[in-house]
């Protein structure tokens, strides 16, 4: 039995693959179709980028995107498919910008 999350969100599987949210599973199947036509290439689920902080050499969080990938004009993407933004996730994003100098693209659906 697949549950909802505490936010509402249903567990959603395409091509095998669970997703957190349908809205998370239509994102991935319009990428998908993206990468057939050629317009993106490398599609990640879930990259992981470590938060480290004071110098210290064991991060400190880790952050959970939902996709990564490339445009086709060389331009590294990374996506996050939201319905609502916590607190904690407010501050990895910032955390992100601050170490890595990523911008997140947020996905409303």
């Amino acid at each position: 039995m697949i549950r909802a999350s505490k936010f509402g969100a249903i567990k959603t599987v395409v091509d095998g693959i669970v997703f957190a949210s349908r809205a998370e599973s239509k994102r991935y199947v319009d990428l998908m179709m993206l990468v057939r036509s050629g317009e993106i290439r490398g599609l990640t689920l879930q990259p992981k980028f470590p938060l480290m902080a004071g110098g210290c050499p064991i991060p400190i969080a880790t952050y959970i995107a939902d996709f990564a990938y490339e445009t086709s004009h060389g331009e590294m993407v990374i996506e996050d498919v939201k319905g609502m933004k916590t607190p904690m996730y407010r501050l990895k994003k910032k955390w992100l910008k601050a170490q890595y100098g990523i911008e997140i693209h947020e996905v409303t659906r």
